[in-house]
């Protein structure tokens, strides 16, 4: 079993600009088949934005996606977690916090995400929660 998040979480971040309008990030959501960008100013991480967000708090409300910014819809002040942190950190931050993935930071910069699949891959490996975490995506 994993003991360090860097040992389960997804290296690498997609990050958008905090001006960045909702097409832009749900653009580049479906062309990495992702559910979640980062935003992020000059390395700095501002929140985070799904595709749940932009449904919900835009979408719904019926604003116009092209004018409306990434940083007006996402999750500010995300919990984070550290590269060198234990799983069972990253564990307890989902519960405690009820997210289901966490952006992993080093010196401030976003390096990688960590998302509740990649836990259940990585410390109950039967369950089905990870088996579907394993699956390759439709096309």
């Amino acid at each position: 079993m994993a003991v360090f998040v860097r040992e389960v979480m997804t290296p690498g971040v997609v990050t958008v600009r905090p001006d960045a309008s909702l097409v832009e990030a749900a653009q580049l959501m479906r062309a990495q088949d992702i559910g979640d960008v980062l935003v992020a100013g000059d390395h700095d991480l501002v929140g985070v934005l799904t595709d749940r967000d932009i449904a919900l708090r835009a979408v719904a409300d019926g604003v116009d996606p092209l004018t409306v910014s990434a940083q007006a819809v996402c999750t500010p002040n995300p919990v984070v977690i550290g590269p060198d942190d234990a799983v069972s950190a990253a564990v307890e931050l989902m519960r405690d916090h009820a997210v289901r993935r966490l952006p992993v930071v080093e010196n401030g910069r976003p390096v990688g995400m960590v998302s509740l699949g990649d836990l259940a891959v990585s410390q109950d490996p039967e369950s089905a929660l990870a088996e579907i975490s394993r699956a390759l995506p439709d096309d």
